[in-house]
Parts: structure tokens; C-alpha cells; sequence
């Protein structure tokens, strides 16, 4: 697939996720294997505490992990995944970068960094995916 189909797919498939859209994620580039998304932070993403909900970091991650793993034009969809939190954010923009580990016909595995405007790690998340690959 040249990188702009998989520019156009990418965005055909972010822009059918409802759940991402609610949650204020944008999609900021897609490739192969890679994809970063981005978050204003509003008051919905807030805790008790006033820093960022751990689910709506998860979001965050999981929305790049989604793009990144269907970047190849087959089916992935999430059998395991875990986020480690790094430290606690408040305002601004946050960014989710995610970065093929290992791909093979049947699994991927993905680790995204989130990051805030002045680059400090928030959270690392870490993902495996089973492709859909067809059989020949």
C-alpha cells in the first residue's frame, strides 16, 4: 500500500471510532506500523484528584496502538494490553506515539509513549494484536 492509501485508511478508520471521537482524540499521522494521536485535555479527563483519568490516558494510548496495528491493511484487534503510568498530568495537549515491536502473520506487538507538550513521559503502554492475515 503507498503511504497515502495508507493515510486515507487510517483516517476512514479513526473517523468510524465513535468511542475516540466522544473522547476528544485526533489523529495527528499514520503509517506503517506507527501512528500518533493527540488529546486536549478538557474537565472530562479529569479525576477526583484533578490530573488525568488513568482510562482516559488508556484511551489515549489505545487509540494509537488501534491505528498503528491496522496500518497494514489486515484485521488486528487487541488480545492483550497494559500501561504503566509514569506521572500524573493536568492540562494541555497529550500525545500518544505508537511504535511497532513485532509484527508477524498472525500477531504485532506495539509499545506508545504518551507525552505531554514539553515532552515528559506520562505513560508507557504496551499491546499485542491477532491479525486476521488470510490464509492462502
Amino acid at each position: 500500500m503507498a503511504p497515502s492509501d495508507i493515510e486515507e485508511k487510517g483516517r476512514e478508520f479513526f473517523a468510524a471510532d465513535s468511542f475516540a471521537r466522544e473522547n476528544g482524540l485526533e489523529l495527528v499521522a499514520v503509517s506503517p506500523g506507527r501512528a500518533t494521536v493527540s488529546m486536549r485535555v478538557a474537565v472530562r479527563h479529569r479525576n477526583s484528584h484533578g490530573t488525568v483519568h488513568g482510562g482516559a490516558l488508556f484511551t489515549l494510548a489505545d487509540g494509537a496502538f488501534a491505528l498503528a496495528s491496522n496500518s497494514h491493511g489486515i484485521d488486528a484487534t487487541a488480545i492483550n494490553a497494559h500501561i504503566t503510568y509514569m506521572t500524573a498530568a493536568k492540562d494541555g495537549v497529550l500525545t500518544a506515539e505508537a511504535e511497532e515491536f513485532a509484527l508477524n502473520p498472525k500477531l504485532a506487538s506495539y509499545t506508545v509513549t504518551i507525552t505531554d507538550e514539553e515532552g515528559r513521559k506520562i505513560a508507557i503502554f504496551q499491546g499485542m494484536v491477532y491479525r486476521r492475515t488470510p490464509r492462502p
